[in-house]
């Protein structure tokens, strides 16, 4: 079939002898691009039509992602199947476009393998994610393994199609060859200077498989909370609450101690604590508390108890505990929890409200009694009544005899 290919392709140039046979060579390769551009346009428009109305939405993404790219193929397919006719060119010429023209065809299909891969993986996800879960544990961790694996699969498959492609000329192979066979110091010193990129790569495959922390796990980081936003194959973006971003080495968590509140489930435990006089009624106080649980929407009606922890001098220390579905809930939920509980108290039993005591005691027998108020207050020199003459005037000191 390729031999009849180029027999027609000579027959077609024999009618353009008259020109220059590098310039018939160029215009015959134009128009077979051209031509095989348009027909796999066609081609490709042909198979929406027929895929368009079926309910696989995956299969129809991948056909319009791969249009570009297979345009491309084709007219390179074309390309390098028509340069043994064109005749004009010298034959270093034709083998520097040969080798162009591969180089090009294998960076396509690394290309096209990358965003077939990421296309059904995103289908994957938004599928399991629709999914109606009480509990997004396995939803979070399907999402990290896939993200930090298609990630960790794109850079090996990038790595994989350029070194290929730069294989197909001549001085990139040698030197290759001759730098792998010398191998030794210069081994060691690439490994060294790619040592933190290595130890993050492999610290996230390390993260894909243990799953020390998921997507959208909270977790406590120098004294922040914050959310797990984005897992790359080097590092990991953390959303704290003022939306404020933390780019953390991914090498970080499997160094580190930190913690995780979302690791084995979302739902979690608050803690309120309440200070309260000595005077407090404890039960009136446990009975306001239950009519407030019940009317907290937050609380999912698992864990609630009031307890007296701990005293001072002054108050007592009352701790109350609720959990909620996650974190974020149970924040909402404790700062509820105290702002109704304290109204509460203010209104039914004032008493219950932390105050500062002292005690007046009494002397003891043979102690000398505390001074009166009249004895201890001070002396003030007063004019006597009747002497004061208005504004701006000086009393003299014997301002009576006047």
């Amino acid at each position: 079939m390729k031999q009849q290919f180029l027999s027609s392709l000579f027959a077609l140039r024999s009618y353009f002898d008259w020109l220059p046979a590098q310039l018939v060579s160029i215009l015959m390769l134009f128009a077979l691009a051209t031509v095989a551009f348009y027909a796999s346009k066609l081609v490709s428009v042909i198979i929406l039509r027929i895929f368009g109305n079926r309910e696989d939405a995956v299969l129809r993404k991948i056909i319009l992602a791969m249009r570009r790219p297979v345009r491309v193929m084709v007219v390179l397919a074309v390309l390098l199947s028509a340069l043994p006719a064109a005749s004009g060119f010298t034959w270093e010429t034709t083998q520097l476009l040969q080798k162009l023209l591969l180089f090009i065809g294998i960076l396509m299909v690394g290309y096209a393998a990358i965003v077939a891969f990421r296309i059904m993986t995103e289908a994957y996800l938004q599928r399991i994610t629709s999914r109606d879960h009480s509990d997004d544990i396995m939803i979070r961790t399907h999402q990290t393994q896939i993200r930090v694996l298609r990630r960790l699969t794109e850079i090996l498959v990038g790595i994989v199609t350029v070194a290929t492609a730069l294989m197909t000329f001549d001085s990139v192979r040698q030197y290759g060859v001759s730098l792998f066979a010398s191998a030794g110091a210069a081994s060691l010193i690439v490994g060294l200077s790619a040592r933190g990129l290595l130890t993050n790569l492999l610290a996230g495959v390390q993260i894909a498989i243990t799953q020390p922390i998921r997507m959208e796990d909270l977790i406590i980081i120098n004294g922040d909370w914050a959310w797990v936003e984005e897992i790359t194959s080097t590092y990991v973006v953390l959303r704290v609450w003022d939306w404020r971003r933390h780019i953390v080495p991914i090498s970080y968590f499997l160094e580190n101690r930190f913690e995780n509140w979302t690791h084995n489930s979302a739902a979690i435990i608050g803690v309120v604590f309440l200070y309260v006089d000595y005077e407090a009624p404890i039960e009136t106080i446990r009975g306001f508390l239950n009519e407030i649980i019940k009317t907290c929407p937050l609380w999912d009606g698992k864990v609630f108890d009031c307890q007296v922890a701990d005293c001072d001098a002054q108050t007592l220390k009352i701790r109350i505990i609720a959990s909620a579905r996650n974190a974020l809930q149970s924040w909402d939920l404790r700062c509820d929890i105290r702002e109704k509980i304290i109204m509460r108290m203010r209104a039914e039993c004032p008493e219950a409200l932390p105050r500062s005591r002292f005690a007046m005691v009494p002397p003891r027998p043979g102690e000398e009694a505390w001074p009166s108020a009249e004895a201890i207050s001070p002396v003030i020199d007063r004019p006597p009544p009747g002497s004061y003459m208005g504004p701006g005037s000086v009393m003299p000191r014997g301002g009576a005899d006047l």
